[in-house]
């Protein structure tokens, strides 16, 4: 397996001995973290994989661009381009790959059926992401919540945000126009409402007659560790519900269909 140094995007890619002719972009959250152990474990099946650092000066009007320029580059080398993400990048995956036609799949840890605010440094909102450089319709928070717990759970902000909302509709992914999607939660994710949120992915999917595939753990929380995968690291200060041993059994359950997604043979 050879490693590769990405730049413009900061990155690594993960050449394997053996190709199986898949790529998989993998995108990490709201922490920037370049997720590497999971490149390197998926390129270890027989993936292209790459991961890159795509918060830059914090989530907001973030280009979709630059994802859709990365499975174009993928493309180039693989027959077939798979996006896997976590929590926001989750949500940048679901989004490029509904105005992304070569992405075949997406892999979705703690996914958003909607495009969420991103909080600038003046603490004013706007999108997440852009497109053709306008940004793109999004769920404002509600600015009065204030969390009840040290640290904080922002599960209820999420879920009150959502129900005020009157831009539903606009503000929504479009991921019924995605091939294939998995769609991987916690039932003790105290980051966002991600099962509510898979369970309105698969309802507008089903709508429009595309299966989705949802692998669930009632205790898990908002993260999944995948087997032989190195535990998740971050500096930021929140709850995130579940225990070590929940996430990596979600993360067990996951990987069959993380495998039979990406075609990893």
């Amino acid at each position: 397996m050879r490693r590769i140094e990405l730049d413009n995007p900061a990155g690594v890619r993960y050449m394997p001995a053996s190709p199986c002719g898949t790529g998989v972009l993998v995108l990490g959250g709201s922490s920037g973290r370049i997720e590497e152990s999971r490149a390197r474990l998926l390129a270890s099946r027989g993936a292209v994989a790459e991961s890159i650092g795509w918060i830059g000066r914090g989530p907001w009007e973030v280009p979709i661009e630059l994802f859709q320029s990365r499975v174009a580059d993928l493309r180039q080398h693989c027959d077939r381009v798979v996006l896997m993400g976590t929590s926001f990048g989750a949500e940048a995956a679901l989004v490029t790959a509904a105005h992304t036609p070569a992405v075949q799949a997406v892999i979705a840890v703690a996914p958003s059926d909607v495009v969420w605010a991103g909080v600038r440094a003046d603490q004013t909102q706007t999108s997440h992401w852009t497109l053709g450089g306008r940004p793109l319709p999004f769920i404002a928070f509600d600015e009065q919540w204030q969390p009840d717990t040290d640290p904080p759970a922002f599960r209820a902000l999420y879920e009150l945000s959502w129900r005020q909302a009157s831009n539903v509709p606009s503000a929504t992914i479009a991921s019924d126009r995605i091939p294939e999607v998995v769609l991987i939660t916690g039932g003790d994710d105290q980051v966002w409402p991600a099962a509510e949120q898979a369970r309105r992915i698969i309802e507008k999917r089903r709508s429009a007659g595309r299966p989705t595939v949802h692998v669930h753990h009632p205790e898990a929380g908002h993260h999944a560790i995948l087997p032989g995968e190195d535990a998740p690291a971050s500096d930021q200060r929140m709850l995130r519900g579940g225990s070590l041993r929940a996430n990596e059994e979600l993360g067990a359950l996951a990987w069959p269909r993380i495998i039979e997604a990406a075609r990893l043979f």
